[in-house]
């Protein structure tokens, strides 16, 4: 049985899909196989970090009114084997959202990881992932608005899942110089204000940006900033224990 991971945020703008691009091709490249799922009904994409634009012809929607099944929806990247991705939807009713549970536990029972990316904000998708995901990491930036949007997200994924989910803190688009001289959150600041312990910190790259222009997995081009960040987070879901960057130890 595989592990399914359910990626929210408060707010929107912090990240949070580069960053499944990101972790999902790194544990593909350990070996692993990963069924990324965009849930972003109606504004998809995922694919576009990933590269895989225009490469999906089947979608969630499909699959939740078993139009099609999910072997043949799911299309694993042109080049990093073990990686797949289920497209979002147009749209979605209740009647597929309530489905939702069911298939993200049917595809993790298939795949050693299922994360699903979440729209932002606290809506019936990012709900109904809730409630199954082993595994849920709330992406915030360390300002004071979007750590408070993580503690609300926190606090509704507490009584909504599993009795022993996991739920952790992602930090990104980070500047450790900012955090150095107090004028942003630190680690621990975030920690305090979101109550749940810190899984990784992403610092700001612009890099993210320019490698998803072009359609580049970033993974596959750098080795440093933000690949080294989604890395050492893929690490720690695998069960590794890694550090945080020297960066972000100060």
């Amino acid at each position: 049985m595989g592990k399914a991971v359910f990626v929210a945020s408060g707010k929107g703008g912090v990240g949070k899909t580069s960053l499944v691009a990101g972790v999902a091709a790194c544990l593909a490249s350990m070996r692993f196989r990963v069924l990324c799922v965009d849930s972003d009904v109606g504004l998809r994409n995922l694919d576009i970090p990933l590269g895989m634009t225009d490469v999906t012809a089947l979608d969630l929607g499909d699959v939740l009114r078993r139009d099609a099944a999910l072997r043949d929806a799911a299309v694993e990247h042109p080049d990093i084997p073990g990686l797949f991705l289920l497209a979002a939807p147009p749209m979605l009713s209740a009647e597929e959202t309530a489905v939702l549970p069911a298939l993200i536990t049917y595809a993790a029972g298939r795949f050693d990881f299922c994360i699903v990316d979440c729209p932002a904000g606290l809506g019936e998708t990012v709900r109904a992932a809730a409630k199954v995901g082993a595994m849920g990491m709330i992406v915030a930036t360390p300002d004071r608005t979007s750590l408070r949007d993580a503690e609300a997200a926190a606090r509704l994924f507490e009584s909504l899942g599993p009795k022993n989910q996991d739920l952790r803190l992602i930090l990104s688009r980070a500047r450790p110089s900012l955090m150095a001289r107090g004028d942003a959150p630190n680690a621990d600041d975030a920690i305090d204000a979101v109550g749940i312990p810190l899984l990784g910190v992403v610092p700001e790259d612009e890099r993210v940006i320019s490698s998803s222009n072009r359609g580049e997995p970033l993974v596959l081009m750098r080795t440093d900033g933000a690949a080294a960040a989604y890395l050492r987070i893929a690490r720690r879901i695998a069960g590794e224990r890694v550090a945080l960057a020297p960066e972000f130890l100060k």
